[in-house]
């Protein structure tokens, strides 16, 4: 049987960022976590998971930095997970996301949820790299410089 190379050695960032939250539970949990959700019991009656399955998720993403524990707000003997700035910062993968997927899984006229800025009450805007001097810069104008 093949041996397969730890991905905390792997020196590409996708590799490493899939290695932690690339699983469909990780980011469901970080999605609902944006939507507000801060309870183990919120979270399983969300996404339907196994305890188990739930709780090695969310141990693994508060051992990453992604989500951390706290206090219930409400003042009960609850704990709820809220995410550290490091999960916030997850928030345009997120989007790139869901737009990737509102783009290409769902037939035409079919209903889907959509993600609103709550000052205007608005769709978010498509989100595109742009290259330094404004243009907008697609997939084929980059490249990664390998580590050797």
């Amino acid at each position: 049987m093949a041996t397969q190379k730890p991905m905390n050695d792997e020196p590409c960032p996708v590799a490493r960022s899939l290695n932690l939250i690339g699983d469909r539970w990780s980011l469901l949990i970080v999605r609902d976590a944006f939507d507000g959700m801060r309870r183990f019991g919120d979270f399983q009656r969300s996404l339907g998971v196994a305890r188990n399955i739930l709780s090695d998720r969310l141990r693994k993403l508060v051992d990453a930095g992604i989500l951390a524990m706290q206090d219930a707000s409400d003042g009960t003997a609850y704990q709820e997970y809220v995410l550290t700035p490091q999960g916030e910062s997850l928030f345009p993968v997120m989007v790139a996301l869901r737009q990737w997927g509102e783009d290409h899984l769902f037939e035409h006229g079919e209903r889907y949820s959509v993600l609103i800025d709550k000052r205007t009450g608005v769709p978010v805007p498509r989100m595109i790299p742009y290259a330094s001097d404004g243009s907008v810069l697609p997939a084929a104008a980059t490249e990664v410089q390998k580590v050797i």
